[in-house]
């Protein structure tokens, strides 16, 4: 009996979108390729990542913050099997999760590769090389991406490792080598750093972080070189030797001569790609862009009628939470629904320490569009609740639209700002202007109070500055 919907891809994306689409009625069957569900992020990114980053965060605590608050307790010592399973112990649980609500869903799951063999046909081939073909009146591709690789450097996972490699290291590197100063190099690079290792940040541009606010990224690496980072910007490594001692030729990016770096561990950070390969896309004709994305429309068909695609195998940023929106977006489409997703108010998240939170328009944006904006600015040296805890690095900034005061853009550097990020994303959410943020009361003392003081600032007419 054929199902309603195919989902391709269990990723945050996929298994979200699966789950939706049997909450309003739908027979619905995931597809996935690996032994576990889960995707990317839940086994081998977002989590297992997020584990070794509140790990080692706790440990460079109990080293050099536990004394100044009158805590004794030695130097810690590093049990690098014991922290790799406490993240994979939260790996299984996430795991688990999604396979129960699978079942409780009443979602059919098939493991295996699938392939669209034809509009509504889904071929999915088991490990033991065995067939079964799936129909359904609609299909989802959700399949995420892959890691980016550098021409000429070999990724073998043990000495040249991508974001995989550098979750299961079994001892910390003396020297590390970072390849990419975006999201994914910043946070394994301050994993590895806290728990001893020299980290060297090797960047193409000028800058890290591309696309983040100009003024929250400089303010950032700063802190990031007084923990300890070393960075190379504007630079590429060209080559690397791995006979012996790994050896990285590291050129300036606009040419020049080249110097040598070397290096225990390589972690190549560069991005990540659409994963396309084996689904049979050029065999039904579904369109993909230069980048290798799939092309969908604004209700995430594509040119195909009946297959549909969400996540990071189509534009947009790459983020997990923004396939999940899109996953319940194309689940209540096929349903006759109004599904939609408001790309303006995406929170981006960057879990070092201090973490740092965006979410909308950054400077730089704004002034290439065009737009007026009132920019209020709040520092952390000034909350009393940050104060009290000596973690004082970073600011609150809030941009708001000059003529309506409605928020434009939210950026945060400091302790917690993964979550103080949604208050701001809310706002937006619902058009809501910086006075809105300024007037509603904030417990005291809290953190958040940054927040309320940077819309008050937005008018000139913060308390505490």
């Amino acid at each position: 009996m054929p199902h309603d919907l195919i989902v391709i891809g269990s990723g945050p994306g996929g298994y979200v979108c699966a789950i939706r689409a049997a909450q309003l009625g739908m027979k619905v069957a995931v597809v996935e390729k690996d032994k576990t569900f889960g995707g990317s992020c839940l086994n081998i990114g977002c989590i297992p990542s997020k584990a070794l980053l509140h790990a080692s965060e706790l440990f460079e605590e109990a080293g050099h913050a536990f004394a100044k608050m009158g805590i004794k307790v030695g130097a810690p010592k590093l049990d690098l099997p014991a922290m790799m399973k406490f993240k994979d112990e939260g790996v299984d649980g996430n795991v688990k999760g999604v396979a129960f609500l699978f079942r409780k869903n009443k979602i059919e799951s098939f493991q295996g590769v699938g392939r669209i063999a034809a509009p509504g046909q889904v071929e999915v081939k088991a490990a033991d090389g065995k067939t079964q073909t799936l129909e359904a009146k609609a299909i989802v591709i959700a399949t995420g991406s892959d890691v980016a690789r550098l021409k000429g450097i070999a990724i073998d996972e043990k000495r040249i490792v991508s974001s995989t490699g550098a979750l299961v290291l079994d001892r910390v590197p003396e020297r590390l080598l970072v390849i990419g100063a975006g999201v994914i190099g910043l946070e394994l690079g301050s994993v590895w750093r806290r728990l001893g290792a020299q980290v060297t940040v090797v960047e193409f541009l000028d800058r890290i972080l591309p696309g983040v606010d100009g003024e929250v990224c400089k303010q950032f690496q700063r802190i990031l070189e007084k923990q300890g980072m070393t960075f190379k910007l504007a630079a590429k490594v060209a080559a690397v030797d791995a006979a012996g001692k790994l050896k990285a030729q590291v050129e300036p990016a606009a040419g020049g001569a080249a110097e040598t770096i070397e290096a225990d561990v390589v972690l190549v950070a560069v991005g990540r790609v659409p994963f396309t390969e084996g689904l049979g896309l050029d065999t039904v004709g579904v369109a993909k862009d230069n980048k290798g994305r799939v092309t969908v429309d604004a209700h995430y068909a594509t040119n195909v009628p009946g297959i549909y695609a969400i996540g990071d195998v189509i534009a947009g940023p790459m983020l997990a939470h923004k396939a999940e929106d899109e996953g319940v977006a194309v689940a209540e489409i096929l349903a006759g629904q109004a599904g939609h997703v408001n790309y303006d108010a995406i929170p981006n998240v960057v879990y070092t320490f201090p973490e740092l939170a965006t979410v909308g328009k950054t400077e730089e944006e704004l002034n290439a569009a065009g737009i007026a904006y009132n920019a209020g600015k709040f520092p952390f040296t000034a909350n009393g609740r940050a104060k009290v805890n000596h973690q004082t690095d970073g600011f609150v900034k809030i941009l708001a639209d000059a003529k309506t005061d409605r928020v434009l853009g939210v950026h945060i550097l400091g302790p917690d700002a993964g979550n103080m990020i949604a208050e701001a994303a809310v706002a937006m959410e619902f058009g809501g202007a910086a006075e809105d943020i300024a007037r509603t009361c904030h417990a005291h003392p809290t953190l958040t109070e940054a927040v309320k003081e940077a819309a008050l600032a937005v008018g000139k007419r913060s308390i505490h500055m």
